[in-house]
């Protein structure tokens, strides 16, 4: 039998949030935050979530145009998924699975010799390009890259 993501599949499946410890947030239940008396309908329910997928959709394509456009591609991805969040379980558990990277991420970054390692790195690497540009400079003066004749 077919069975959709919502709240009855999340019921029968007995899907339950667990606590953030990062946050201390409460638990928050899987499944659809649509108002009740959508939810109520089968048809208007129906309609709801595609219309959520639609608009998601639209937003993650947009991001997804973004990280080649100018504009900030990653946030409108993640915006879309938070639209798809509020009506679909797997859009919550990836939007949790992110942020518990992303946390984990930011402590590991905050680890003092990480920082010494990043800051290393980056120094190192400013100071290649430093002398690969006195190199070019040097050899070719101000001439762009494809107006040299040699």
């Amino acid at each position: 039998m077919f069975r959709t993501m919502d709240t009855e599949s999340d019921r029968l499946s007995g899907s339950v949030a667990e606590a953030d410890p990062a946050t201390q947030e409460a638990p928050r239940a899987f499944g659809s935050r649509a108002p009740d008396f959508i939810k109520a309908r089968r048809a208007l329910h129906l309609s709801w979530q595609v219309g959520v997928f639609l608009v998601g959709l639209a937003v993650v394509g947009a991001g997804v145009a973004m990280l080649v456009l100018p504009g900030p591609g990653w946030f409108v991805i993640f915006a879309g998924m938070a639209i798809w969040a509020t009506e679909f379980v797997w859009a919550q558990l990836v939007l949790r699975w992110t942020k518990r990277k992303v946390t984990e991420a930011a402590q590991r970054a905050l680890d003092p010799k990480v920082r010494r390692r990043n800051i290393i790195l980056t120094t190192i690497g400013l100071v290649i390009t430093a002398v690969l540009l006195g190199v070019y400079l040097w050899k070719f003066g101000m001439t762009l890259p494809w107006n040299i004749s040699e």
